[in-house]
């Protein structure tokens, strides 16, 4: 049997962490303005009732005769107050009437349209052009590319900061509080905000709060709606309403040499800064620190620094074509940032709004010692592969009959030699998903059919 002490125990606690890398930055305090829009109400919305009422003007018909006047006298007087007094009960019922059916009546509608936005989730709109003429997020045609001055005043609108306060270990060993800063932009005009998840990690893991500014200074408190930390995303919402959402484009149209640009808070200072520059490569498998796995993105040459993390990536038609995630962090190197393509990210995100979480992900639902290698292998006289510590119960391994210590050698054919083999390729199938398994237990070799779980976060 594995040496059980020589199980993987990572350590690893962000939330005291004072590191500072290519993701995000750590700065003292929050960048306050104090901008706000003045309220008011237009006249046809006000659902004030007139201060005065009017009744209609009646003619009195009077005797011709002495007598008559002098008999029409107090009676007439208390008629003529009596039915003063009628008319003005009669008026003042329809005004409450018909101020009360008003009301009735914009109330009807507000329940109409709460209950149709909650009949209908919200969708992620992306776009399938690419080509002259498409529309820009304002609604406003255009052919071919937008100028950079024009593209950028659209950003302004779109791209937020992303601000949460953690506490940390500073230099002297002593616990420190911090804004860690990053970006993010809109993808809904009814508040929902695409970032990277490893820009709200701390947050999410530790229940912080998480808070938006747009670029008129306005700060929202952000509620995280869901994350998905194998791809680096994650979304969050705000309360507000009628808000610039940006074009999300087609990153799979990307072609190397193509002008992009990336709009965003580097080093956590230097609010809706823009950088420029070119599409260098596509098809990078890039592991970040906070994915743990490759994740595909394309490489660019505009400027990327901590704080960018999680802003748009903008081709020349003013349309988000990928997320800012990644740059070298090597000193002295320069020009070589990565971003997640939105094609990729736009159905993330529509899962992560509608579901919480990312569905279909194949779960096998085993724990595996990492430490297990090529070295204990020989030691011991088994096949490399992924050793099982534990089996969950009632997950899709037990069922299958996989047991601890087993060691998983192939999955479908594909060769298993490590833990990391096993997550990439339970990563490439899907929930439902049937495949054959081979491992080795107790001097001999086993096949087992496996159907995949759903993956689900805890």
């Amino acid at each position: 049997m594995f040496d059980p002490e020589d199980e993987y125990k990572p350590v690893n606690d962000r939330a005291e962490s004072d590191r500072v890398n290519g993701e995000y930055h750590y700065r003292n305090g929050y960048t306050e303005r104090i901008y706000s829009d003045a309220h008011y109400v237009r006249a046809d919305e006000s659902t004030t009732p007139p201060r005065y009422y009017t009744p209609p003007e009646k003619t009195v018909r009077q005797s011709r005769t002495e007598k008559s006047r002098r008999g029409v006298g107090a009676g007439a007087l208390i008629a003529c107050c009596l039915i003063c007094a009628m008319l003005g009960s009669v008026g003042g019922a329809f005004l409450a009437g018909h101020v009360m059916a008003q009301k009735v009546g914009v109330l009807e509608q507000s329940v109409s349209e709460l209950s149709e936005s909650v009949r209908q989730p919200t969708v992620i709109k992306q776009s399938t052009g690419g080509s002259a003429g498409s529309v820009d997020a304002t609604g406003t045609a255009y052919n071919g590319t937008m100028s950079a001055g024009d593209l950028y005043d659209m950003a302004c609108q779109q791209v937020v900061g992303v601000t949460t306060e953690v506490t940390y270990m500073n230099y002297f060993g002593m616990r420190s509080s911090a804004a860690v800063s990053g970006t993010g932009f809109i993808i809904t005009a009814d508040g929902y905000i695409l970032t990277n998840y490893h820009v709200i990690e701390d947050a999410y893991k530790a229940g912080l709060d998480v808070n938006v500014m747009m670029h008129d200074g306005t700060r929202y408190p952000a509620q995280i709606v869901g994350v998905e930390a194998d791809n680096d995303v994650a979304v969050l919402k705000i309360d507000a309403m009628g808000l610039n959402a940006a074009t999300l484009g087609n990153s799979d149209s990307l072609r190397v040499g193509d002008t992009v640009y990336a709009v965003g808070n580097p080093l956590g200072e230097l609010e809706f800064s823009m950088t420029t520059g070119h599409v260098s490569a596509k098809d990078r498998s890039i592991v970040t620190e906070a994915s743990g796995d490759s994740i595909t993105m394309f490489q660019i040459d505009a400027a990327v620094n901590s704080g960018n993390s999680g802003g748009p990536v903008y081709n020349a038609r003013g349309e988000v074509v990928g997320i800012v995630t990644a740059k070298y962090r090597s000193s002295g190197v320069e020009g070589i940032g990565f971003a997640i393509p939105i094609s990729d990210a736009v159905s993330i995100a529509q899962d992560l709004v509608t579901s919480g979480y990312v569905t279909g992900k194949a779960h096998l639902g085993v724990s595996v010692n990492s430490k297990y290698n090529e070295m204990y292998a020989q030691y011991y006289g088994w096949p490399v592969g992924a050793y099982i510590d534990s089996v969950d119960s009632g997950s899709s391994a037990e069922k299958a009959g996989i047991q601890p210590g087993d060691i998983i050698t192939a999955i479908d054919g594909d060769a298993i030699r490590s833990y990391d083999d096993l997550r990439a390729s339970v990563k490439r199938h899907t929930a439902g998903e049937t495949v054959d398994i081979a491992l080795y237990r107790a001097d001999e070799n086993h096949t087992v059919t496996v159907t995949f779980d759903e993956e689900r976060p805890a």
